[in-house]
């Protein structure tokens, strides 16, 4: 059984939060110096992208300012190891702003 929508939504913008105040003050050198740091940052982006995953077609194109494919191949690019600082320092707060 497909969850609301909103249940989803609603994830995404508790991880971003969560991220947003995770990377307040933060620069790229603490994401390489520190692989606890860079690890949460990776679940997160992970915990946002899959939630997005599971938001209906109908309702992402219902909300085209929000940019789907990006935040999801994001996760996919996660989960298949690729830790990068720029994934993390721009995106969350844009996207917790949308």
């Amino acid at each position: 059984m497909q969850k609301d929508d909103r249940v989803y939504i609603g994830h995404m913008l508790d991880t971003a939060k969560k991220a947003v105040l995770k990377i307040q003050g933060k620069k790229q050198e603490d994401c390489e110096l520190d692989e606890d740091f860079c690890i949460v940052l990776a679940h997160y982006v992970q915990t946002f992208g899959e939630a997005a995953r599971h938001v209906r077609p109908a309702y992402q194109s219902a909300h085209p300012n929000i940019p789907w494919e990006k935040i999801i191949g994001t996760r996919h690019k996660i989960v298949h190891d690729y830790l990068s600082w720029v994934l993390y320092s721009g995106n969350f707060h844009h996207l917790s702003q949308s």
